[in-house]
């Protein structure tokens, strides 16, 4: 399944995840939509004394931006799953949203509920 598949706002978070990804050669990328229909894309940041998934990031700056709700999210990596850490930051503000997993190339792996 690719992100066409999807509604196409959430196929275009999965887009807005990859090239945040690509842009610096990340690990991961991510992207959230806020209650407004805002978007906020992320990649992973390591740093000696900071670290902080790329849905962390993502959330980070939607928060910071005002946002208090979210309706959907995707992260881009070659991890198998989404981790704990960035699925508690989702749930920090909105339970239950989908949170697309997709892989490098776009191809949508799952749809995890935070």
């Amino acid at each position: 399944m690719h992100p066409e598949d999807l509604d196409p706002e959430d196929g275009k978070l999965i887009t807005l995840a990859r090239a945040a990804r690509a842009r610096i050669g990340a690990l991961e990328g991510a992207a959230v939509r806020d209650g407004d229909g805002r978007t906020y894309a992320a990649a992973s940041v390591t740093l000696p004394s900071l670290s902080l998934t790329a849905l962390q990031l993502a959330v980070a700056s939607a928060v910071a931006a005002g946002a208090s709700t979210f309706e959907a999210s995707a992260v881009v990596t070659e991890s198998p799953q989404v981790d704990d850490a960035s699925l508690a930051a989702v749930r920090d503000l909105t339970q239950d949203i989908p949170v697309y997993l997709a892989a490098p190339d776009g191809s949508l792996l799952a749809s995890v509920r935070s």
